[in-house]
């Protein structure tokens, strides 16, 4: 039997119909209307229902952004959306008639996706960060998902790597997802277009000349091309991914660290300094398990296909 998978952010509401072996078959994208958190919730039950016409489900997994009770049932907080100790299990259940829906951290949803069908299919003990506006992660232990007691683990990106560093969405400063995400990257573009436009030459062109223009696509493209400074960008998020992926392997001892989200298309421009940085961080690296970091295989599909199997669990 089938399961719906959703992947809700804060611009699309993704919705697929997933099959026990991590296949979609079929797949929405709805706009995210985010004025209140009924009109969030409007969007995920009319997904849900373009799918439903078509195949007879059993499951609904809902991959949500932010804290998630440990009972998966409702949405704390989330940082990007109008939801407060929302219920949205009970709310997508009712609307849809269907008892097996399960709410999950987005996160989570594609660490258990990677760890299930994709690069790290077969391993019992990995880490996955999830490198986009933010930073979050995933850790999965002994085959199960590291929950917490509250519900709230894998908040990776908010463990504070600089005291008084860079402040935070969260209230704190020094987050390692202010020196490892999209953001971070972004804003010491702009800093270095502002304060050194002539080293910034290219970037600045592929933003219209506008140093608040520049995306980090914008960065990407350029470092593919060989600008100097797009590359010394790139590599300095892969220097903080690789020294913050030590400590984590210090503490949790995974097989393997799995690498999504937008800056993962960089690849080996982040990578590369990633690893580099991780060989010679991580403590006793010479008398332990190789640990590899690779990128996801499933892209932007691992939501959905995660949040569909862990409704089935």
């Amino acid at each position: 039997m089938h399961a719906i998978g959703v992947d809700i952010g804060g611009t699309k509401i993704a919705a697929g119909v997933v099959t026990a072996d991590g296949q979609i078959v079929a797949k929405t994208t709805l706009r995210t209307d985010t004025t209140e958190a009924s009109t969030v919730d409007d969007g995920i039950v009319a997904a849900c229902e373009s799918l439903l016409a078509d195949y007879e489900v059993e499951a609904v997994g809902l991959a949500a952004p932010g804290f998630i009770a440990s009972d998966r049932t409702t949405v704390r907080f989330s940082p990007n959306l109008p939801w407060r100790d929302h219920p949205l299990r009970d709310v997508v259940a009712q609307r849809l008639g269907i008892d097996a829906v399960v709410v999950e951290n987005d996160a989570n949803a594609a660490g258990w996706a990677e760890s299930r069908f994709g690069v790290a299919r077969g391993l019992s003990d990995i880490v996955m960060l999830t490198l986009g506006t933010g930073l979050g992660g995933a850790i999965v232990t002994d085959g199960q998902l590291v929950r917490g007691a509250g519900g709230a683990a894998g908040e990776i990106g908010h463990l504070r790597v600089v005291p008084e560093g860079h402040h935070c969405g969260c209230g704190q400063e020094g987050c390692w997802e202010q020196y490892v995400s999209g953001s971070a990257l972004v804003r010491e573009a702009h800093a270095v277009a502002v304060s050194r436009p002539v080293r910034a030459t290219r970037l600045l062109e592929l933003a219209g000349g506008k140093a608040r223009k520049i995306t980090g696509q914008h960065i990407t493209k350029a470092a593919q091309e060989g600008d100097e400074l797009a590359v010394e960008l790139l590599a300095w998020i892969g220097r903080w991914l690789g020294e913050g992926a030590a400590s984590l392997v210090a503490v949790l001892d995974p097989a393997m660290v799995v690498v999504g989200g937008g800056l993962s298309a960089a690849a080996d421009l982040v990578l590369g300094p990633a690893r580099h940085a991780f060989d010679r961080r991580l403590s006793a690296g010479g008398y332990r398990p190789v640990v590899p970091i690779e990128v996801a295989a499933m892209g932007n599909d691992a939501g959905i296909v995660g949040a569909a199997d862990l409704a089935r669990t």
